[in-house]
């Protein structure tokens, strides 16, 4: 009765499958370096036509032999072609990414308008910092259109323009009109017929 594969060894790298590591097994027995070699060689011929080079041919080729080395355990004992890859290379673990630890204030608007705010806020008084104000204001009230499908009044805006630059983009509802935004109805749920 043939064994299922859940009751064989695990495979170190299965995407070569079972075959080429029972050659690998075999070429582990071998006592002869140069036969081991050869037969290493060989193995190596059967992966590339497993999975034809793409890319650098060198740089595949170096890349299989590293498979080899790690689907032996690091045990096959031959005249390596390239400088392989080392166990101590699979124990070390890269150290966590660092993560901003800064706090959004309104987070609907999210960190990249709070940074644009910051920009106009440090831009001297000028026209073209008036006309990136209601730039980002119409940016605001789309972003809140987006999540409030109610109407968002200009005056919020403004005051929330006005809080996150710290009094310096203070736009006038009198002499500024937002654009109205209309959020976009969902997708239909109907079928189409065929």
């Amino acid at each position: 009765m043939t064994p299922y594969n859940t009751q064989l060894k695990k495979l170190i790298l299965p995407e070569y499958g079972r075959n080429i590591q029972r050659m690998i097994d075999h070429c582990l027995t071998l006592d002869d370096r140069d036969e081991r070699t050869r037969c290493a060689y060989t193995i190596i011929e059967s992966m590339d036509r497993l999975f034809p080079p793409t890319g650098d041919p060198q740089e595949y080729r170096r890349k299989l032999w590293d498979h080899l080395a790690i689907m032996s355990d690091f045990k096959l004992d031959i005249d390596w072609p390239f400088e392989v890859i080392r166990p101590d290379s699979f124990e070390s673990q890269p150290g966590p990414v660092p993560a901003p630890k800064s706090f959004i204030e309104r987070r609907q608007y999210g960190r990249n308008l709070e940074v644009m705010i910051a920009l106009a806020s440090d831009m001297p008084e000028s026209p073209e910092r008036d006309t990136l104000a209601v730039l980002l204001a119409n940016h605001m009230k789309k972003m809140m259109v987006t999540i409030d499908n109610d109407v968002v009044e200009d005056d919020k805006i403004f005051s929330d323009l006005r809080h996150m630059s710290h009094g310096v983009l203070n736009l006038n509802p009198a002499e500024v009109h937002l654009h109205d935004f209309k959020a976009l109805p969902g997708p239909s749920k109907k079928k189409k017929k065929k």
